[in-house]
C-alpha cells in the first residue's frame, strides 16, 4: 500500500474511533443550579447529578424566590434548589433519569419538572427508608401532571 492510501486509510479508522466520543460529548448537559450555601442536600444533588454525566455549575444565592418566580416555580412546586437544564426548569430532588428522559422526550408545552418539598429517599435526601414521591412535570399553562413515580 503505498503512503497515501496508509495516511487516508489511517485517518478513516481515527475519524470511526472518535464518533462515540463526540456523540457522547454532546450527551453530556451543563446544569445551572441556583442553591443556598448552607443546605447540605443540595450539594448531595448536585452531587448526584455529577455521577450521572451531567456537568454542573453551582451558585450560592441568598434568596431563591427571585430566581423561582422567574423561572415559573409555583410555590406549590418550591423544594431547596432550582436549575435549568436544555431550556427546562427542574425544581428539587429530581433524579437525573427523569432529567435526561424530559430531555430526550421533550413534551410539548413542558416547562420543567419538580418534586415538591424534600422527600426522604429522593437524590440528595438519603437520609432514612425512603418514602414514594412523584417527579411532577409542569406547563408553560400552569398545569402539572406526573411524570414519574419513585
Amino acid at each position: 500500500m503505498n503512503t497515501g492510501r496508509r495516511v487516508f486509510a489511517l485517518l478513516v479508522v481515527a475519524v470511526v474511533l472518535a464518533l462515540p466520543l463526540h456523540a457522547n460529548a454532546q450527551r453530556t448537559q451543563a446544569v445551572t443550579v441556583y442553591k443556598s450555601p448552607t443546605c447540605g442536600c443540595c450539594g448531595e444533588w448536585v452531587k448526584h447529578l455529577k455521577s450521572n454525566g451531567f456537568k454542573v455549575e453551582a451558585h450560592d444565592v441568598a434568596d431563591l424566590d427571585p430566581i423561582k418566580q422567574k423561572l415559573g416555580v409555583r410555590p406549590e412546586l418550591a423544594s431547596c434548589h432550582t436549575a435549568t437544564v436544555g431550556g427546562y426548569t427542574i425544581e428539587g430532588h429530581v433524579p437525573a433519569s427523569d432529567i435526561r428522559r424530559l430531555l430526550a422526550e421533550r413534551p410539548k408545552d413542558a416547562k420543567g419538572l419538580a418534586v415538591p418539598g424534600m422527600p426522604v429517599g429522593s437524590p440528595g435526601m438519603e437520609t432514612g427508608p425512603a418514602q414514594p414521591y412523584a417527579t411532577l412535570l409542569f406547563d408553560k399553562a400552569g398545569g402539572t401532571r406526573v411524570f414519574a413515580r419513585h
